[in-house]
């Protein structure tokens, strides 16, 4: 059964889908002047267009998993929003603090943290917003007809989110301190309650692509939520490595570091298990390629990767290079925005009623993106080790290995360009299936559920 609030959801994808195109659009402003095209550096210094690339990420990322909360929910509790109006007024102020920090972000007004350079002022904002979504996901929760699995660990993912962007607004005159408890946002989020997140988005994708019983799926869920404890709690200790902290973190941080790829290799033969039991021949077969990529690929760029270089002997060598981007760019891509894309390719047809969902430019979209993304990591990579070599093994100067690299950058630019490629194809297919309406989800045919 569908409901009308669901409707709210299509907004904050939309949101999203404007978002990921600046975001990509700042990249690019970064690539070009690595390879010394930086004729917008009077305008957008390289740090500018850093700062706002990183944080459009997380802007984009949490309105998209704010747009599929919205979405799963009603339809888990079995019951309309407990109010549209407040939740488009949610949107509406999400949207005004991206636009105010990025705005800000030209002007120098930020706090010149690396990744939480908002400005403290916004904090408040941030906090308010986040307030008000969680009051509605949790009353709708609290007075539906059943709570789920599902339900309850997307919903703790996005609550434990919220506290945890508390620590990032402590302001501490002591740069150890102050890095230790940002790191309790930053990593806790990437590499702890927001893996919550894509778990219950992806266990509701599975029940319903997969028509495997609620009960099978949901019983992965608790391993893949131990799992993510156990290993990514204590796997922040990584980031403790050189700041000034006790060496027992190095060996805290070495041990659960190792352990981190199990949750995300947990999700990925959850998928495909999954996958291989169900019986259903769901027609939607985009969502469900996303689906199970978002599982495939979070697994090699935020597992293997990540446990490339978060060992203290390789991190030793490799911390604050481009081997750092390199995990970076294909863990988001694999376990959050895939996830997301996912979620809109599934309910954009429910709340539209226009099923051209398994057309030519979807699998273009899918494919074209995801090589590109590989591409780019490889780029990432390739030049990630020719600067640790040069730069930490031989002793070049910094400025003289970037210009050695910058050919890789070339490379990253055109891979960059089939990814662009790829978002635009799904954007223009987003926009193509028209805006929801009532008719549609009141008369979603029971096979497409």
């Amino acid at each position: 059964m569908k409901y009308k609030s669901q409707k709210v959801a299509y907004w904050f994808f939309a949101l999203s889908m404007l978002l990921l195109v600046l975001q990509i659009t700042y990249g690019f402003i970064m690539g070009f002047a690595r390879i010394g095209m930086d004729g917008l550096h009077e305008f957008i210094p390289f740090n500018t267009a850093r700062a706002v690339h990183t944080n459009l990420l997380v802007v984009w990322l949490l309105s998209g998993f704010m747009g599929a909360a919205y979405y799963i929910i009603p339809e888990e509790a079995q019951r309309e929003l407990v109010s549209v109006k407040l939740a488009y007024v949610q949107l509406i102020s999400l949207a005004a603090v991206g636009v105010a920090a990025i705005v800000g972000y030209h002007f120098n007004w930020w706090e010149g943290r690396k990744f939480l350079e908002i400005p403290r002022q916004l904090d408040y904002l941030v906090v308010l917003n986040v307030l008000l979504f969680l009051a509605l996901i949790l009353l709708t929760l609290f007075k539906g007809k059943r709570k789920t699995t599902t339900a309850l660990v997307l919903t703790m993912g996005l609550l434990f989110a919220a506290l945890l962007y508390i620590p990032g607004m402590l302001p501490f005159d002591s740069q150890v301190t102050d890095s230790f408890f940002r790191w309790w946002v930053v990593h806790l989020w990437v590499e702890g309650v927001w893996e919550l997140i894509m778990g219950g988005i992806l266990a509701f994708l599975l029940i319903k692509l997969t028509g495997v019983d609620r009960e099978v799926i949901e019983k992965w869920l608790y391993v893949i939520v131990g799992l993510t404890f156990l290993s990514g709690v204590l796997g922040t200790g990584h980031h403790y490595y050189y700041i000034g902290v006790n060496k027992i973190w190095l060996i805290v941080g070495g041990i659960f570091s190792a352990l981190e790829p199990l949750a995300f290799l947990a999700m990925a033969l959850f998928a495909v298990n999954m996958y291989r039991k169900g019986e259903k021949k769901h027609p939607n077969k985009i969502a469900l390629f996303w689906t199970l990529g978002a599982a495939i690929v979070s697994f090699v760029g935020a597992g293997l990767l990540g446990f490339a270089h978060t060992l203290p002997q390789t991190n030793l060598y490799t911390h604050g290079t481009l081997v750092t981007a390199m995990h970076g760019h294909l863990a988001f891509w694999g376990a959050y925005a895939m996830i997301v894309l996912a979620i809109i390719s599934y309910s954009l047809p429910n709340m539209t009623g226009r099923k051209f969902y398994d057309g030519v430019r979807g699998r273009v979209a899918f494919w074209t993106a995801n090589i590109g993304m590989i591409g780019m990591t490889m780029a990432f990579g390739v030049a990630g080790v020719a600067q640790v070599y040069l730069e930490r093994k031989f002793g070049m100067e910094f400025m003289a290995v970037q210009k050695e690299i910058s050919i890789h950058f070339v490379v990253l630019i055109i891979c960059a360009s089939l990814f662009a490629v790829g978002i635009l194809t799904y954007i223009y297919d987003f926009y193509k299936h028209g805006r929801p309406t009532d008719e549609a989800l009141e008369t979603v045919e029971s096979t497409y559920l």
